[in-house]
């Protein structure tokens, strides 16, 4: 498949921000989006790099009625020697095609995307920012385009990538942040599509969130939608929890998202000699580990904020705070880690990064 790239007319080029202190997260998007279709008798097809712009839907389209859609986020780091690095972009690609085949979507052809994106990035490398800790975020979505009204799978659908730079996640930046455990709502159940990175999940727990944030909380932690009992993930990362030496997380049973940065973060540990724990672990377990100490650290793994230690956990009309409520050392030396390698800063024994611009 041959890829047309048609630029932006100079002059209709959007300003690029100069203040990275500036950015927030999702503010900004760029140029250029990527773009390719599909349809049953062509596969994937017109892959193009076009000036970002509108998409033109029909008000029948599928994924407007049924949410048949499934997104990804990466980002690309502007790091060592100005250099323009990716960090385990194939497997978000991957992830994508497992959320497609749950969502009856045709996967997408990795080997293509990934030089697709590639070409975009470097044709908006310009809108890569350079301070510490900033990047270009990297959402490619696919979308059902079929115009009917009835509950199927579409025929046709639409991929396509746009990028934009982001500062820190949140505005607190990487300092400890408070949340909120959701025990009346549910997010997800084994058997659904809580692993599938998909619009629906999100919008199930956007009432949990609203609630959480206007009690002064940054995030909602989940419980499993049966006992109401295990931990299972945050609105927008996975979950981790440090019991003395050991390092413990929900395993990955259907209802939580198999996160980049979790599989990472896992890995990177047991390189370390930590012992990590992937097993279920109850509410209580948690709280009782804060009232004794034993529970030293938790903290959350995720693309946007990598590392997101926090410092209280409220439960049942309760907040709960963890150790001293400041930044752990491990939350500390893996953020301190994970960020060193995605800008090349560090040299990389699992073969995650690439440099593209070379």
């Amino acid at each position: 498949m041959q890829l047309d790239i048609r630029k932006v007319d100079p002059s209709k080029r959007k300003p690029i921000p100069t203040d990275d202190s500036t950015l927030g997260f999702g503010n900004y998007f760029s140029d250029h989006l990527f773009k390719m279709n599909y349809a049953p008798d062509q596969g994937w097809h017109a892959a193009r790099i076009e000036p970002y712009g509108p998409l033109e839907l029909d008000p029948a389209t599928l994924v407007l009625h049924y949410g048949q859609e499934a997104f990804e986020g990466l980002k690309a780091y502007r790091g060592k020697d100005d250099g323009v690095y990716l960090f385990r972009h194939r497997d978000n690609f991957a992830r994508l095609n497992a959320s497609c085949r749950r969502l009856v979507m045709p996967e997408v052809p990795v080997d293509f995307v990934s030089d697709a994106l590639k070409q975009l990035v470097l044709l908006e490398r310009d809108w890569i920012p350079k301070s510490p800790g900033c990047a270009l975020y990297i959402r490619p979505n696919i979308i059902a385009t079929d115009a009917a009204l009835g509950v199927r799978p579409s025929t046709t659908y639409l991929f396509y990538i746009i990028v934009g730079p982001v500062g820190a996640y949140y505005a607190e930046g990487f300092n400890p942040v408070a949340i909120y455990v959701a025990d009346e709502y549910v997010r997800a159940v084994r058997g659904g599509v809580g692993f599938a990175k998909t619009s629906g999940n999100y919008a199930a727990g956007l009432l949990a969130q609203k609630e959480a944030k206007d009690r002064g909380f940054a995030q909602v932690l989940w419980l499993d939608a049966i006992e109401r009992k295990y931990v299972e993930e945050v609105g927008t990362m996975n979950i981790f929890f440090r019991f003395g030496d050991a390092v413990v997380t929900s395993p990955l049973t259907g209802s939580i998202l198999p996160g980049i940065t979790r599989d990472s973060v896992i890995q990177v540990l047991k390189k370390w000699g930590v012992n990590v724990q992937e097993r279920p672990i109850a509410i209580d377990q948690v709280v009782k580990g804060i009232e004794t100490g034993a529970l030293t650290e938790v903290f959350g793994t995720g693309t946007a904020a990598i590392i997101s230690p926090v410092k209280s956990i409220h439960y049942k009309g309760e907040d709960h705070q963890v150790g001293d409520g400041k930044t752990g050392p491990l939350s500390q030396k893996l953020y301190d880690y994970l960020l060193a390698l995605q800008y090349g800063e560090e040299e990389d024994p699992f073969g995650w990064v690439e440099r593209i611009d070379r």
